[in-house]
């Protein structure tokens, strides 16, 4: 029984520590992920803020055009 308990100890301790390591890894992917979306989000800002500016010249650049 006692040798039955031992295993079952280290076992549940190799769990653990493989359950922190993930842990830590899950947080990092986490972290990185994050980032990576505040980066999009800061692109497609650009991107649309550069579309909008390129629309209102071309709209300006037509109408004086047409006059």
């Amino acid at each position: 029984m006692d040798e039955i308990n031992t295993k079952l100890c280290l076992q549940n301790f190799y769990i653990m520590q493989e359950n922190e390591r993930l842990r830590r890894q899950a947080e990092l992917l986490h972290q990185e992920n994050k980032e990576l979306v505040m980066e999009l989000k800061q692109k497609l800002k650009q991107k649309k803020s550069a579309n909008q500016s390129g629309n209102s010249s071309n709209q300006n650049g037509s109408e004086s055009s047409n006059n």
